[in-house]
């Protein structure tokens, strides 16, 4: 690294090495160019340190917790379980140091320069990159910004003590008695059904009249419905006023559809939204625009208003989820290097991981409707599929989005166990111009979860075999 005036020069200089900085420097390295990666924190950014990875890896721990003291119906009886939340923490923190260590070794084998640092625009071509001791200046023929998203902090409710993001809930070093969650979004959905399959009561406060208000109604009822039977309790259209904290628990005021109350726990988890880490990096002095709530605007190969400059991931519009981000990083680093790659955002899945999952992809029934599609549904419950009931996991359905005039699948969602991993193959379905007849006649392993989407297929065309 060069200290001074003297400025390093980069093909392409991509900040931030989250799942959607790392993929961008991986491909753009791929592609010839010469890359450095500034990261002011930990290689993997906030999905793999402390995001997307370390909550499945505790859901996990917590759904085997749950399965270990409620498969009596089996016939599998256990009067102790025991959980040692330190090692639990322990083996989480272990997925994710083999992750971040696989990534890092990624970036070594594809010779992608890895900067320890704070990036400033100081021009459109340059940036200065400060750490703790030294501030050096890079100069760039191409920038990639992919610097993700914070949690929105409340201003009655602080992070601190007691009060805590999602960062802290995956960082507890114990279980708690009673929690309180503000936001019954995803996030706050798939970290109540940790702590409550871990023994934790826990309140879930939603400012609108459904839990999960980014899917549809009837799905959100069933994962509510399951939460509610492992002891959660649920307050719609609540607003969070403020809290009292100590240092054994909290104490949160909360108006409850115009009803006052007070409620107690021992940690109050505010779980309201994510905001776009695009200020304080000087993008407004190079002429970047961005839109009132921090986004940057890009065209559909991910450039700015500045056309050496590339953005993606949370910091631009559309879902802010990993997997759009990696997407957006092969897009910018492919523009880059000159292909005619430009972004597709017609399959794009969302998934929660609760209990049990939901994954949508393309669109509702009510958004094709909307968007002009002549469309019908056709659903398929999981307790008609025997690998669901082998399973004894059965609570669920599949919904097709079909054009009534040829069947093309234009969008699908499911509520039920490993509906994550299901909803790839309707992806899959929609990108390649599918039909429901196409989904039908693809022959289903017997018995697994994969022939719900064969069956749902066959509803849509009017011949299902085991429903009516």
């Amino acid at each position: 690294m060069v200290v001074g005036d003297f400025a390093q020069e980069v093909d392409t200089l991509v900040i931030g090495a989250g799942p959607g900085g790392y993929v961008a420097a991986i491909r753009a390295a791929q592609l010839g160019q010469k890359v450095t990666l500034v990261e002011k924190g930990n290689v993997g950014g906030v999905c793999l340190n402390v995001g997307c990875i370390p909550s499945k890896a505790l859901i996990q721990a917590g759904h085997r917790a749950h399965l270990a003291k409620s498969s009596a119906d089996m016939g599998i009886e256990t009067s102790d379980v025991k959980i040692n939340f330190e090692k639990v923490q322990t083996w989480k923190d272990s997925i994710v140091q083999k992750l971040t260590g696989g990534v890092s070794a990624l970036l070594k084998g594809n010779k992608v320069e890895v900067i320890q640092g704070e990036a400033y625009f100081s021009g459109e071509d340059s940036v200065k990159i400060m750490d703790e001791k030294n501030s050096s200046t890079y100069k760039f023929k191409h920038c990639i910004i992919a610097t993700g998203s914070t949690p929105i902090e409340i201003p009655t409710f602080k992070y601190k003590g007691r009060v805590i993001d999602s960062t802290g809930a995956l960082a507890l070093k114990e279980i708690p008695k009673k929690m309180i969650v503000i936001g019954g979004g995803y996030i706050g959905i798939e970290l109540t059904g940790v702590y409550a399959n871990l023994g934790t009561e826990v309140v879930v406060l939603e400012g609108s009249k459904q839990i999960l208000p980014g899917f549809e109604k009837q799905m959100a009822k069933l994962v509510e419905k399951k939460l509610k039977k492992n002891g959660v309790s649920f307050h719609t259209e609540a607003m969070a006023k403020g809290v009292e904290q100590t240092d054994e628990g909290v104490k949160v005021t909360v108006d409850v559809k115009g009803e006052t109350k007070e409620i107690e726990a021992d940690y109050v988890l505010v779980t309201v939204g994510r905001k776009p880490n695009t200020e304080e990096i000087g993008l407004e002095g190079i002429g970047v625009e961005m839109d009132e709530r921090g986004l940057v605007k890009v065209d559909k190969q991910c450039r700015t208003s500045v056309k050496n400059i590339f953005a993606i991931g949370d910091i631009v519009a559309g879902p802010a989820l990993a997997h759009k981000a990696s997407y957006e990083a092969k897009v910018a680093a492919e523009a880059i290097s000159g292909e005619p790659s430009e972004v597709d955002y017609l399959a794009i899945p969302a998934v929660c991981f609760s209990e049990p999952e939901i994954a949508t992809v393309g669109y509702t029934e009510k958004e094709a409707k909307e968007a002009g599609y002549d469309v019908k549904a056709a659903k398929f419950p999981f307790a008609a599929n025997g690998r669901a009931l082998s399973l004894n996991d059965a609570e669920g359905f599949m919904k097709l989005v079909t054009r009534k005039s040829d069947g093309l699948i234009v969008g699908a969602q499911i509520v039920g166990p490993s509906a994550s991993d299901m909803i790839a193959e309707l992806g899959l379905a929609i990108e390649a111009g599918m039909t429901a007849e196409d989904v039908a006649l693809t022959i289903h392993a017997h018995p697994s979860l994969g022939e719900i989407t064969m069956e749902a297929a066959e509803v849509a065309m009017g011949t299902p075999i085991h429903t009516m």
